[in-house]
């Protein structure tokens, strides 16, 4: 080979600034070095796929487009080879030499003014290259441009103090780098080490990556396929292999979008939930990528907290990223993606609660608490939640569930409210006192019986207009309806009523003759603001020295044996009703949950059953 010239080049001042900034200060995880690399390589092929449609007389057009991966333990270098565009003795100057070329100075200012933070400054800055410099002390680039007379050309750097250009034997079209490793970074020269690296984050790229001659990204980026290409048993496999799962998924959404943000999707519903199962709050399990190549696989706000089950792939080509690839710049453009992809997930699990209703409840009495999670933490979102939520009702039989669409839909003329009830079991609640007056006027009650639901009706407060109401509050207006049997008269009642205020004291707040009842002889009612009985029980568990004095309004039933009873013998056998009133606001507080202590109401028992056996 004939003697050459070697072209020698100190860096200026600000890129050698810059370059210390690329190396120590950007990255905070040099593994990604081999991602740019293979990243950049991928790009430079793309160009030679375009150009081979566009160039009547493109070179070595058909040559098999790969990038190739070698490692040498002994040498402490790894060399990477591809089949792109290759550049000229210009570009290497204008790509590699000049670091930032479009505006080293400003950026440097920008820096300087923004008190040293590269995040937000750094995305217009392709020095991903740089990123080699992390783990190598000195990087050689041999490179022949697809130009007609392109040189056969080797680029060297130390990162530090410039670079050197040279020209050396023939070389095929495209661009071979060799990092010589530095002490701290030799184990990437071990080939389990960068095929780890190449499953993590370039898994997915469209070129084959050869790892001393055996190829490694073998799975296809099904999200940027159609859907009609993509089979079964591929949606399967590629769940199992990028979700790192071994169940199936029940539902999936593949989806694309151009506008508002462009978007390629594919979201898997996980067949199991982990946290039902035991094993702690799990980390979101989308991953982030941009062109194919991972940005983050477990990227913050990407989906709402609530959302944090489901697993796939994002990847989006209008990412405004920094320069290290690992934070975006735009949150805006973080809350668009957010708002677009929630809102077509809860659409998507609309869509399929409607198509095949008995295998979203199976589904749902897995997942529940992440919508009402939702509901409780997504305030854009709640109102659209809060039609995914499944309960039984007074009108449906034991087991069988319906929706909030499917209640309103059977509401009564002129009804105003959704009227529910929180309670243990459905059979805790049937046995109370509260939802037989709404069963005797064909008004439907939703029965609650999740430990999370007080909170879920708290953040919802209405649904499609009408105000959630529960049935254990004061306040809630019923019509008149006839009744069998004969009740006591208004001025009975109003005697009745003050005899009991007067005994029980300072225990109720009000006693009055209600609509409410009809088996039942009489029902202890909270304010509209005070605790329900799950709440209070969450609160004595949280703290022992917890108490919440308890003062309900007590309704009576007028025609109830009892009741009349009790207003007879207030007068001809007093201290027989004065024990009967004491008992009547205990059972009404078992009934309600309300009832903390139950030694008098033993003792009183105990008393009235001496009496009846007298």
């Amino acid at each position: 080979m004939s003697e050459t010239t070697t072209e020698k080049h100190v860096f200026q001042a600000e890129i050698q600034q810059l370059l210390e900034l690329v190396v120590h200060s950007l990255y905070t995880d040099k593994d990604i070095f081999l991602r740019e690399l293979i990243s950049n390589a991928s790009d430079s092929m793309e160009k030679v796929r375009h150009l081979e449609g566009t160039e009547k007389n493109f070179k070595d057009a058909g040559d098999e487009l790969q990038i190739t991966l070698e490692m040498d333990k002994e040498a402490k270098t790894i060399t990477l080879t591809d089949r792109g565009v290759g550049m000229t003795r210009e570009e290497l100057v204008e790509n590699l030499g000049t670091i930032a070329h479009s505006g080293t100075k400003a950026f440097l200012q920008q820096m300087k003014e923004s008190g040293g933070s590269p995040a937000g400054l750094i995305g217009q800055f392709g020095v991903g290259f740089y990123s080699a410099f992390m783990v190598a002390d000195k990087v050689e680039v041999y490179s022949r441009s697809w130009k007609e007379n392109g040189e056969n050309l080797r680029w060297e750097s130390d990162g530090k103090t410039g670079y050197e250009i040279e020209e050396v034997g023939e070389l095929p079209r495209g661009v071979k780098i060799v990092l010589h490793l530095n002490e701290s970074s030799v184990d990437f020269a071990e080939e389990f080490r960068v095929k780890s690296l190449i499953e993590r984050y370039s898994n997915f790229v469209g070129f084959p990556i050869l790892l001393d001659g055996k190829r490694i990204n073998e799975v296809e980026a099904l999200w940027l396929k159609n859907k009609s290409e993509v089979s079964e048993e591929q949606y399967k496999a590629f769940y199992q292999f990028a979700c790192k799962s071994f169940d199936e998924p029940v539902y999936r959404m593949h989806f694309s979008a151009d506008a508002p943000i462009s978007i390629n999707s594919l979201i898997f519903v996980p067949g199991e939930n982990p946290e039902k199962m035991g094993f702690g709050k799990v980390d979101g399990g989308v991953s982030l990528y941009c062109k194919k190549v991972l940005i983050d696989p477990e990227p913050k706000g990407l989906l709402p907290e609530w959302l944090r089950f489901v697993k796939g792939v994002v990847d989006s080509a209008d990412l405004p990223l920094n320069i290290s690839r690992e934070t975006m710049q735009d949150s805006a453009l973080v809350k668009k993606l957010n708002n677009v992809l929630s809102k077509r997930i809860i659409k998507m699990f609309e869509k399929e609660a409607s198509a095949d209703p008995a295998k979203y409840r199976d589904f749902y009495k897995k997942f529940e608490r992440f919508f009402k999670e939702g509901i409780a933490t997504d305030f854009a979102n709640k109102d659209a939640l809060a039609k995914l939520l499944r309960f039984e009702t007074s009108m449906t039989d034991a087991g069988e569930v319906c929706s909030l669409v499917d209640y309103v839909g059977r509401m009564k003329d002129g009804q105003e409210k959704i009227y529910f009830l929180v309670g243990q079991n459905r059979d805790q609640i049937e046995s109370g006192p509260y939802v037989e007056a709404f069963k005797a006027r064909g008004l439907e009650v939703i029965y609650f019986t999740d430990a999370v639901d007080e909170y879920v009706v708290d953040a919802l407060g209405e649904f499609d207009g009408k105000k959630l109401a529960s049935i254990r509050h004061a306040g809630v207006e019923l019509d008149d309806m006839e009744k069998d049997g004969d009740a006591l008269s208004e001025e009975e009642v109003t005697g009745l009523c003050e005899f009991l205020a007067s005994e029980l004291g300072e225990k109720v707040s009000k006693v009055s003759g209600g609509k409410r009842l009809v088996e039942s002889p009489i029902i202890a009612l909270v304010p509209e603001d005070g605790m329900s009985p799950q709440i209070r029980q969450m609160m004595k568990a949280m703290d022992e020295n917890f108490k919440d004095e308890v003062k309900v309004e007590l309704e009576i039933n007028p025609r109830h044996p009892l009741i009349k009873k009790l207003a007879q013998s207030k007068s001809s056998s007093p201290e027989t009703a004065k024990l009967v009133a004491a008992q009547l606001l205990d059972n009404a507080l078992i009934s309600a949950g309300l009832l903390d202590d139950a030694r008098d109401t033993i003792q009183r028992m105990n008393s009235l059953m001496e009496k009846a056996m007298a």
